[in-house]
């Protein structure tokens, strides 16, 4: 048995999403988003995304963790915000002693849906079929819960194959 942590970060919004594996069987253990409302400080926002993945990490104990690799950003204020995000999160799994993977987008539309330039929905709907999900997951659970299959996807014992932790 494998859980994996998959985490979609944003300053305001970010996808939070355990995915537990046994043998070839992936199953949602829990998903959700981390909602700040849009006139608290940056600060708070980094603090309370910290919170919640400290929290996930202690209850739900993650054998790895997975992030989006940052992609090409047209804002530089969009990029360093995403930065500082993925940066707590690092932070934490490194404090815990979680190894973290990353991956770019099309890597992960293509291992859930077989396809780099997938669309949202697409993604959603194979989230969905993959973890035998009922209702459709928020966008930034759904995310999230793509990026930690993408990781489980990606373990193999060949190990010139297997994924390189950040």
């Amino acid at each position: 048995m494998t859980k994996v942590l998959g985490v979609d970060t944003s300053l305001r919004s970010s996808g939070l999403a355990v995915v537990e594996a046994r043998g070839s069987r992936l199953s949602a253990v829990e998903f959700g988003a981390v909602r700040v409302p849009r006139d608290e400080p940056r600060s708070s926002c980094l603090k309370r995304l910290r919170a919640a993945v400290v929290d996930a990490i202690t209850r739900l104990s993650p054998d790895a963790a997975a992030l989006e690799g940052i992609f090409y950003c047209k804002n530089v204020k969009t990029a360093v915000t995403l930065g500082e995000c993925r940066g707590v999160v690092i932070s934490v799994c490194a404090e815990a002693g979680i190894p973290v993977y990353e991956y770019p987008p099309k890597r992960i539309k293509q291992a859930v849906v077989g396809f780099g330039s997938a669309g949202k929905e697409q993604v959603r709907k194979m989230v969905m079929s993959i973890l035998g999900l009922t209702a459709p997951p928020q966008e930034d659970a759904s995310d999230a819960l793509a990026i930690a299959i993408c990781h489980l996807h990606q373990l193999t014992s060949y190990t010139a194959l297997a994924p390189k932790e950040i």
